[in-house]
């Protein structure tokens, strides 16, 4: 059976992305399960997994939501949280479903 769970995508344009990665990694680690080194973290919340990649000029993102999940919210929550950590830059989170058709 195939995985029907929603996948979005995005990638912001940032040097610091290794810093943000691992602030919003120790932010949740408290309450969720969290794994992370400075280049990738993987984060189990109750709307699905968060999965980051940093490297020198970007931040990626991939969210993995629950199967009904609301896929808007899950990227708000998760958008919003980065950009309070890079409040001194602005962070574009440009969304998109990887899903196949």
């Amino acid at each position: 059976m195939a995985d029907t769970a929603p996948t979005s995508l995005a990638r912001t344009e940032t040097v610091h992305a290794s810093r943000y990665l691992q602030q919003l990694a120790k932010h949740w680690s408290h309450k969720f399960e969290v794994r992370f080194t400075p280049t990738a973290a993987t984060i189990d919340l109750p709307l699905g997994r968060c999965e980051l990649t940093a490297d020198d000029q970007a931040l990626e993102v991939t969210l993995k939501g629950t199967p009904h999940v609301d896929m808007g919210r899950f990227q708000t929550v998760v958008a919003e949280h980065l950009q309070r950590f890079g409040y001194r830059e602005t962070l574009t989170f440009d969304w998109r479903d990887a899903n196949p058709a």
